[in-house]
């Protein structure tokens, strides 16, 4: 199979018997399909944890209006997220190149609230503070130093690590969101950008779209989707609209669009 960040992709599908420890659940809501998977051992393809799958029609044509894509995704990460506390949301990847471009753009998006020249005269507003920070070759740290740095630095409730995801299947690419409690745990050993509870000691909360994929197992060339421009505009407005509806939930959709706009 070729490589996939997508976990339902492992477990999923009519003859697929699903190992020990595994649950998957599948429901629609609206024009969204959500699966959950809950991987409840070790050893098998993806950390222990849960994962939650939105698929809905390319993110090409949604963006932080699109009320009913937010609503379902923002309850799903909602349910991964601790209840109260500070949040950090890190904007993974090159925003110099379009496929990676996604955590950057969507970090931009995040509604900041976090200091004094952000209070804003609403009860009940979450401190979040949002940053993309870049890559090694243009900072010398790795990404685990820069999240460890940050997380001493805000002292977070949780993380939320935005990236664009690789997925095993063309039909998938800009068409679907994942969520997992696991951290980041990209599935290509080769990329490093590994960063889990276990190495920062606070919750770590991966979101993501597919925007690649391998173009045949072993060779050195990916595929991304025929709209890339448009998945990673629209795609990054999408992600951004529901991690602040999840993070801001006194807040309206109508009045969230307003105040990132």
């Amino acid at each position: 199979m070729r490589t996939t960040d997508m976990a339902d992709e492992l477990f999923r599908g009519p003859e697929t018997e699903l190992p020990a420890g595994v649950r998957l659940a599948t429901a629609k809501r609206g024009g969204v399909t959500v699966t959950r998977v809950e991987i409840a051992r070790e050893g098998l393809a993806r950390p222990r944890g849960r994962y939650v799958t939105l698929e809905m029609p390319s993110v090409s044509v949604l963006d932080e209006r699109d009320t009913d894509v937010i609503e379902t995704g923002a309850a799903e990460l909602r349910a991964l997220l601790p209840p109260e506390g500070p949040v950090l949301v890190l904007g993974i990847g090159n925003r110099r190149v379009t496929a990676d471009a996604l955590g950057p753009r969507t970090a931009q998006k995040i509604l900041v609230t976090m200091g004094p020249q952000h209070t804003l005269p609403v009860r009940g507003i979450r401190p979040v503070a949002a940053l993309a920070p870049g890559v090694s070759g243009d900072t010398g740290l790795t990404l685990r130093q820069l999240a460890a740095a940050m997380v001493d630095a805000v002292r977070p409730a949780a993380l939320i690590c935005v990236d664009s995801l690789c997925s095993a299947e063309a039909a998938r690419l800009g068409r679907t969101i994942q969520f997992s409690d696991t951290g980041l745990h990209p599935a290509d050993a080769r990329h490093a950008r590994h960063l889990d509870a276990a190495a920062l000691g606070v919750p770590v909360i991966a979101a993501g779209i597919p925007t690649l994929m391998d173009a045949d197992e072993g060779a050195d060339l990916v595929l991304t989707p025929r709209a890339l421009d448009s998945v990673i505009a629209h795609g990054s407005a999408l992600l951004a609209g529901i991690l602040n509806r999840a993070l801001q939930p006194r807040l309206s959709v109508a009045q969230l669009c307003w105040l990132t706009g």
